[in-house]
């Protein structure tokens, strides 16, 4: 038999934790991790026995776990340029977030660069003739690409019209790049007026579905088998030392609070 990452008894019924993150930079803010606080993350889950899955797999559950493991999905909304740089030499900046969880991996192969991209497609990383490049790099890692609409506006100051316009062109640039971009990822967690667009709608004669829908919430998510999981309201916690936080759910998680799910 495989040797258990954890003593943790097997527990397929707990809760799912999710990471949110934006920006990455030299100084901590709002939005913004540092560098070495992102390495510290990925150091700090590695060692509490969390391996990454992707939403996709989470929310299917089609998580292929290593006994007594739990996952962790780490996702990044904006396609800000921090999360993925190229270099002028075609090297990717070492100062990224890719590169950090790269150089990660290469230390600890079972903790790969396996997270979710939620992209706002007039961003892409602010190296438009890169897009296709770094679309592939993510794809090879075993990454999702997905959608963050276009422009990241308050759906729910949006007409129907535009949330359909927001939505929809997002999926029509990812669908360009061959990208499966139906998981979506509401900006600021705020739903259209509408909630039923976020599943499904019809914009311009074509039909548009989303498999999942990501919050901005501030807890961890529930099992996919659990009776209260729903696919279109999937919960996340930031990846910051705020209140609600990454530093606060871990510590209620090594403090025994927290039922996770764990692989049997």
């Amino acid at each position: 038999m495989p040797l258990r990452i954890t003593n943790r008894p097997a527990n397929t019924d707990g809760k799912v934790l999710i990471l949110m993150y934006h920006k990455f930079g030299a100084h901590e803010s709002r939005y913004t991790r540092t560098y070495n606080h992102f390495w510290n993350d990925l150091d700090r889950l590695y060692k509490m026995g969390f391996r990454p899955v992707t939403i996709r797999e989470y929310a299917d559950n089609k998580m292929n776990l290593p006994p007594g493991s739990s996952p962790v999905v780490l996702t990044f909304d904006d396609a800000h340029p921090s999360q993925l740089r190229f270099l002028k030499d075609g090297s990717i900046d070492p100062n990224c977030a890719v590169a950090i969880w790269q150089k990660f991996a290469k230390l600890h192969p079972d903790f790969p660069v396996k997270g979710v991209f939620y992209v706002v497609t007039t961003m892409m990383w602010a190296q438009p003739k890169l897009v296709d490049k770094k679309i592939e790099l993510l794809k090879s890692l075993g990454s999702q690409v997905s959608n963050h609409t276009m422009h990241h506006p308050f759906l729910n100051k949006c007409s129907d019209e535009k949330a359909r316009k927001e939505i929809a062109g997002a999926a029509v640039y990812l669908t360009k790049h061959h990208v499966d971009g139906a998981d979506f990822a509401l900006p600021y967690g705020a739903f259209p007026r509408n909630h039923a667009l976020t599943k499904q709608f019809k914009y311009n004669g074509k039909i548009y579905t989303n498999t999942t829908v990501a919050l901005a919430g501030d807890c961890p998510a529930p099992s996919p088998t659990n009776k209260h999981f729903n696919r279109y309201r999937i919960p996340r916690v930031i990846g910051q030392n705020e209140y609600n936080g990454i530093e606060t759910w871990l510590k209620r998680i090594q403090a025994g609070k927290v039922s996770l799910y764990v692989a049997p």
